[in-house]
């Protein structure tokens, strides 16, 4: 093992949101980002459908079903399997390829989502400017499918990596929601260029 996976290694264990996710059973410490964009927007509630995309190995899915209740429905979508999640549908398959969206659909049963989540990232290569490219670009193919998947009035949340190309993608996300904020929630860790998307109101071009 390398020296930077082992420096790695040991920021994670004493990572507490970590140690919480496990005592607490979540898939993930990203759950905790989720748990606190919620607390501050509300943006999932009782009886919602909820789509999930990039959402192995699962915790902001185990997130929206213990908030949309037996009423609501959650769909995870992800081109990794993981294991089951109890009130969570499963859909292993890349969405923005036409067999994804296909079968999507046929979940969905003609029916949109209330809500779109995305904490997809890509496969990085270390290189600032390429990875938040490739940010941008995924980020960009989800904005795309919205349409199909997003009712109108509906809310989307979507992470990005910060960068040159982030105020062209926030004007076009202001322009098609009515409002748009940007958040880094606490459990999202400092020295990350992550950021999140919180946008409220579909109203599409």
């Amino acid at each position: 093992m390398s020296r930077s996976s082992k420096k790695w290694l040991r920021e994670h264990e004493r990572d507490p949101y970590v140690r919480q996710a496990r005592e607490e059973k979540y898939r993930s410490r990203a759950a905790y980002k989720l748990l606190q964009i919620q607390q501050k927007f509300r943006v999932i509630r009782p009886g919602d459908r909820v789509l999930d995309l990039g959402a192995a190995p699962g915790g902001w899915s185990q997130v929206a079903a213990s908030i949309v209740g037996k009423s609501g429905r959650v769909v995870a979508v992800d081109r990794l399997s993981f294991d089951p999640i109890p009130g969570v549908t499963i859909l292993q398959c890349d969405l923005l390829d036409s067999g994804g969206a296909g079968s999507l659909r046929t979940v969905l049963s003609g029916r949109k989502a209330d809500r779109v989540l995305s904490d997809m990232a890509p496969s990085t290569c270390g290189i600032p400017s390429l990875d938040h490219d490739k940010s941008i670009a995924l980020a960009e193919g989800v904005v795309d499918f919205l349409p199909e998947v997003l009712r109108d009035g509906g809310s989307f949340v979507v992470k990005v990596f910060q960068g040159g190309d982030f105020p062209p993608f926030l004007r076009r996300m202001r322009g098609i929601f009515q409002s748009c904020h940007v958040v880094k929630p606490p459990a999202s860790r400092s020295r990350s260029v992550e950021i999140y998307l919180v946008a409220e109101n579909y109203c599409p071009e």
